[in-house]
């Protein structure tokens, strides 16, 4: 754990790299020190239909939201948060967009949720 997923605009790929958006995410996410690098799992999902404010071509959103296990004191998942959030915006600095920007982390429920992690196993092997 955690999952981040970065949902934007589909704008956002038209002036930026994404890849770059999710490399950035996620070595921020391994530097905070919340997460263990084999339970890490970073992804975008472009959204192609969509509306921000008033429609306007140069308005764009990107929304990340980080799912982790229980555990994590208030301060220690704020400072993740903003961590990533901070690399995010740094990631695309220079754009024309103007971007809303939000992050949310979600704790899972480990009564309700089965994780069949084969990554972990073959880290070990390495």
């Amino acid at each position: 754990m955690p999952h981040i997923t970065i949902e934007h605009s589909a704008n956002v790929s038209d002036h930026h790299d994404v890849d770059a958006l999710v490399a950035a995410v996620h070595a921020a996410a391994l530097a905070n020190g919340l997460p263990e690098v084999a339970g890490l799992r970073t992804r975008a999902a472009e959204r192609r239909h969509y509306r921000v404010a008033t429609g306007d071509p140069g308005f764009a959103f990107v929304a990340i939201h980080c799912r982790i296990g229980p555990g994590r004191d208030d301060v220690a998942k704020r400072s993740f948060v903003a961590d990533v959030l901070d690399a995010a915006e740094q990631a695309v600095t220079g754009t024309p967009l103007a971007i809303a920007w939000s992050i949310e982390l979600t704790e899972i429920d480990p009564e309700l949720r089965i994780n069949r992690n084969h990554v972990r196993t073959a880290m070990e092997d390495i």
